[in-house]
């Protein structure tokens, strides 16, 4: 099956990029949000970073938007005639679940169907679908022009044929494909990253060290570009939150619940991040972008 129509269902800050992403590359993209003013914010913020980080023009983004051809909060009609399905919903095993239930009984046959999900793996998410075997997780990194990888891994019953087609779809949008050979909670990117998310998280939530210091530390010592904090910021804290209540539920680690609530309060306040205004930093002019910040 060719791939024609791709449909991204949840356009928070990842799901955004995707849409713009399969757009930028000539795909008819139609993007479902239950909130569609709050996609349509999303699309716009990605302008600025788009054309710093490609050099890409303003034309270039406009051309990309264009191929979008809605933005809507009704499921049925956005998935009418769906080649390809990216679900990026929030990271709760409960949202997903009603989502699915919601969605499939929508889908054409030939939909295949995927989950940018690195939360939880492929075989956690398949019992709500009713297409086992066109069924996988497809997820990508933030800011998906510059960190152009597509990490792809299968359910059991997930036919070589669909890994396949979504190998060629992700070269197609410029990815560099990374097909797992089993599943894996974190895939590889964040098997690697949240680890140390974790651990700049416990050192805050014990009373180490403040989220500016612990940064600073890790950046001097590393020579990292960005700090633990920073990409919290940037992959929104509500995202942050529901992955370490995730964490927590199925760990029974009390230190989980603990960050837990070191965060909620911060969420409550509506301070989630780079896209509210402000996180552990405050944005568009965050602290560690004065000089004075590593003295």
């Amino acid at each position: 099956m060719e791939i024609k129509n791709v449909v991204i269902a949840g356009a928070g800050v990842l799901g955004s990029q995707i849409a713009f992403q399969a757009a930028r590359f000539g795909y008819q993209v139609k993007i479902w949000n239950r909130h569609t003013d709050r996609a349509e914010r999303r699309l716009a913020a990605i302008k600025e970073p788009f054309i710093k980080e490609t050099g890409a023009t303003a034309a270039d983004y406009q051309a990309a938007m264009d191929n979008i051809v809605s933005i809507s909060n009704d499921l049925k009609a956005t998935v009418a005639d769906a080649d390809l399905v990216i679900e990026s919903v929030s990271e709760s095993v409960e949202i997903k679940k009603v989502f699915y239930e919601e969605l499939c009984p929508l889908l054409p046959e030939k939909t295949i169907l995927t989950s940018n999900s690195s939360t939880f793996i492929p075989s956690e998410l398949v019992g709500f679908t009713d297409r086992p075997d066109r069924f996988a997780h497809l997820h990508f990194a933030n800011h998906i022009w510059k960190h152009n990888v597509a990490e792809i891994v299968g359910n059991p019953q997930t036919k070589p044929e669909v890994i396949d087609e979504l190998v060629a779809f992700a070269r197609s949008i410029k990815m560099v494909p990374v097909v797992l050979k089993k599943e894996q909670h974190g895939y590889i990117m964040n098997a690697l990253l949240v680890p140390l998310l974790n651990a700049a998280m416990a050192l805050w939530a014990n009373g180490v060290a403040d989220p500016h210091t612990i940064d600073k530390d890790w950046m001097i010592s590393n020579g990292s570009p960005l700090g633990p904090f920073m990409i919290q910021d940037i992959v929104g804290l509500r995202t942050t939150y529901a992955v370490v209540l995730n964490q927590y539920e199925q760990t029974h680690n009390e230190l989980f619940k603990k960050i837990a609530d070191k965060l909620k309060p911060m969420i409550d306040a509506g301070h989630t991040g780079v896209e509210a205004g402000q996180g552990f930093y405050h944005y568009p002019n965050p602290e560690y972008q004065d000089p004075d910040f590593f003295k």
